[in-house]
């Protein structure tokens, strides 16, 4: 192989991320993803979101719940801001180009990669082998989920990192090997602080939809008096409230809620410490289940509107199919001409 030719190119600037359909969208959710996407939304580059069904079952997933928790994904993006005519909103595998740019990465990552991809460690556990081949090749398949809109930026939370720089080394692996200048080297939008949210129970674990307590985390769906009830409740500590966010170093609970006031009210943890140092949490509490209540509450509302006429979810769906559809297509076709594939074309 020839060293390849690097003809400069302009990418233009695109955002691409999805979630999961795993069911049960948090708080957590919320601030660390889809209010950051109704955020970029705002920016005037074009954005791509995607509800991935094609990562969802990489384990096994009951049909009718991976129908409606698809459903139930959109729902949220749109509820949180994400305007459909303004944003691109559809379901993985309606868009056939992510499996098969998902295959001729497989035949360009390396196994070795794939392996030392902590999630899959995490996941697999000690019964690695018993795990499917999906699991295994999860990230390329992110790879071309990314890269099958050449997007050019994707924000990221921490347990995503290491998944995005493999999609950098398998763009940068396939311009390599066919001595192309083709995929963008996609450079990682990092969240802010305060988009990390803890469990209400335990500040030094995440927040998550897979805890057995429902008391750890606030859930979408919950009714204004349940996401009062479960702040009012959130573990804390009998200190007041510090004079400077130093003094959280060692609170990790105290810290959590200090986050999530900042996160919910778009200011900084230093602000609200100033604001309520020394303040005891049996004050502080009221304030933030108030503040999370007025937030998230329209939240909830439009969510089961939405939910009520899946007919329309699955329209809008459609709708955005269509439109990723028509960017992935031609950039496939452009694939499998470099890769050497005889395409079907118009007689």
């Amino acid at each position: 192989m020839s060293e390849p030719v690097q003809t400069p190119q302009t990418f233009q600037s695109r955002i691409f991320s999805g979630i999961q359909p795993s069911g049960g969208m948090t708080l957590g959710n919320y601030l660390g993803a889809l209010k950051r996407f109704a955020e970029l939304q705002n920016r005037g580059i074009e954005t791509v979101y995607c509800v991935v069904d094609l990562h969802a079952i990489t384990v096994w997933q009951d049909p009718e719940k991976l129908r409606n928790q698809t459903r139930e994904i959109a729902a949220a993006f749109i509820a949180s801001g994400i305007d459909p005519t303004r944003s691109i909103l559809f379901n993985q595998s309606q868009v056939s180009a992510h499996a098969e740019l998902g295959w001729i990465f497989n035949c360009v990552a390396r196994i070795g990669w794939m392996y030392r991809m902590t999630q899959f460690k995490d996941k697999a556990g000690k019964h690695a082998e018993n795990s499917s081949l999906g699991l295994l090749a999860y990230p390329s398949l992110m790879a071309a989920d990314i890269l099958a809109y050449k997007a050019t930026h994707v924000p990221v939370g921490e347990d995503q990192k290491q998944h995005l720089e493999l999609t950098r080394d398998i763009a940068a692996k396939f311009n390599h090997d066919y001595g192309v200048n083709f995929f963008p080297i996609t450079e990682p939008l990092i969240e802010g602080a305060a988009t990390r949210v803890m469990s209400l129970r335990d500040g030094s674990k995440k927040m998550s939809k897979s805890d057995p307590s429902d008391q750890s985390r606030i859930n979408l769906t919950d009714d204004a008096d349940t996401i009062a009830a479960k702040i009012r409740k959130a573990k804390t500590d009998p200190e007041p409230l510090p004079e400077t966010v130093e003094g959280l170093k060692d609170r990790p609970e105290a810290r959590n809620l200090v986050n999530i006031y900042a996160a919910l009210a778009d200011t900084t943890s230093e602000s609200v410490v100033a604001e309520f140092a020394g303040a005891q949490f049996g004050s502080f509490k009221p304030k933030l289940a108030e503040l999370a209540v007025e937030k998230l509450s329209p939240i909830t509302t439009e969510m089961a509107r939405l939910m009520a006429d899946p007919a329309e979810i699955d329209r809008i769906l459609n709708r955005g199919a269509d439109q990723a559809d028509a960017i992935a297509q031609p950039i496939l076709a452009q694939v499998k001409d470099i890769v050497g594939m005889i395409r079907r074309r118009e007689v």
